[in-house]
């Protein structure tokens, strides 16, 4: 078994929209990115692939190729999952913290924790996703932004 910790952080701008592991969220902003900007996907990428030593999400999606501009998150997630499989591993594991002052997201953590296992090709009990404020302190406090920190272990894939 491995471990993995990812984190990400994106502003929040105008004429964008919110989506955060893998559901769109009303609210008047969304995250500026190259990508949708899914904060929570791209630390729980940045984990997985830190648990299998494989790099980080930019040497793997690089914002710089026009290829993944206004990509889904959740096919970057999808492919990092069978790279992992191509290698051996799985997600056996995983766990999010969403750091907002603003959507509140309570309404939603069940449809992201489903549409993130969904695409693990793993049971929703093993897929665990949060929201917490930072009580004001911070960018993410004052509604500049939003971030994400993640943790996945990994295990050998039984032959």
């Amino acid at each position: 078994m491995r471990v993995g910790v990812g984190f990400d952080a994106h502003p929040l701008v105008d004429g964008r929209p919110l989506v955060l592991g893998g559901v769109r969220v009303p609210y008047e902003r969304g995250l500026e990115g190259h990508s949708d900007a899914d904060v929570v996907l791209h630390a729980l990428i940045d984990a997985m692939l830190g648990a299998a030593a494989l790099g980080d999400i930019g040497a793997h999606f690089p914002s710089s190729d026009p290829a993944y501009k206004g990509i889904a998150s959740t096919e970057l997630l999808r492919r990092t999952a069978e790279l992992l499989r191509q290698r051996g591993w799985q997600v056996s594991n995983a766990d999010a913290t969403i750091i907002a002052e603003r959507p509140k997201l309570a309404a939603y953590i069940a449809s992201m924790r489903e549409a993130t296992a969904s695409v693990l090709s793993v049971e929703p009990s093993r897929v665990s996703i949060k929201a917490t404020t930072t009580n004001g302190l911070g960018f993410a406090g004052r509604g500049e932004g939003i971030a994400a920190i993640a943790v996945v272990t990994i295990e050998e894939v039984a032959s």
